[in-house]
C-alpha cells in the first residue's frame, strides 16, 4: 500500500545570503484571474505559508505559545515589489531568509521565483516573481509588544549562524525536494 500523502512542508537549505528556507507551491485556477495571470493578494498568503512553515521547522510552537497565553506573530510592516507574473500551473518556489533578529520581532526577506525544474537535488529558479520584506513582531494577548520566547531567540539565532539543519532541526514531513 502507498502511504499517504502528507501536507506540503518545506526544507532548509544555504544560498548565497546565507541559510534560508524553501517553500514550494503551485498556482492553481483559484490563485488568478480570468486571463490565468496570479491575483496579486495570493502572494500574500503564499508568503504567510512559507513563513509559518520555517516556524514550524525551526520548534516554534505559535499554537502553543497562544494557547498559553503567551501571545502571538503580528505583521508589523511589509513592503512588496512585483516583478512579473504567475501564471497557472506555474511551479513557484518562495524563499525565505532571516534578515534581522531583534527581541521582540523578526525581519525577513520573501522571495518568489518561478521554478523551472529540479536535477539530482538542485533547485532550477527562473525569473523573481514577486519580493517581500516584512516584519513580525511577537505581542502579547493586550497587543503591546513583547519579547519572544527564549527558546525561539536561540533558534533563529543558531538557524542564522549556519547551524547544520539537516540535524538541528525537525523535518518531519519532507521528501527531501523542495
Amino acid at each position: 500500500m502507498n502511504a499517504l500523502p502528507l501536507p506540503p512542508s518545506g526544507c532548509f537549505a544555504t544560498g548565497a545570503d546565507g541559510p534560508l528556507h524553501l517553500y514550494a507551491v503551485r498556482a492553481y485556477f483559484e490563485d488568478t484571474d480570468l486571463s490565468g495571470v496570479v491575483y496579486h493578494a495570493n502572494y500574500l498568503r503564499w508568503f504567510e505559508r512559507a513563513r509559518s512553515d520555517m516556524l514550524r521547522l525551526l520548534n516554534v510552537d505559535q499554537r502553543a505559545a497562544q494557547e498559553a497565553g503567551e501571545g502571538a506573530y503580528a505583521v508589523a510592516e511589509m513592503t512588496i515589489r512585483y516583478a512579473a507574473p504567475a501564471r497557472l500551473d506555474d511551479d513557484v518556489l518562495i524563499e525565505t531568509r532571516i534578515e534581522e533578529l531583534g527581541a521582540a520581532s523578526i525581519r525577513l526577506v520573501q522571495v518568489a521565483f518561478r521554478r523551472t525544474g529540479v536535477e539530482e537535488n538542485a533547485v532550477h529558479k527562473g525569473p523573481m516573481l514577486a519580493q517581500a520584506r516584512v516584519r513580525v513582531g511577537f505581542v502579547a494577548p493586550d497587543g503591546r509588544p513583547r519579547r519572544q520566547p527564549a527558546a525561539w531567540r536561540t533558534a533563529y539565532a543558531q538557524f542564522l549562524a549556519g547551524a547544520d539543519q539537516a540535524t538541528q532541526f525537525s523535518s518531519p514531513n519532507q521528501p527531501g525536494t523542495p
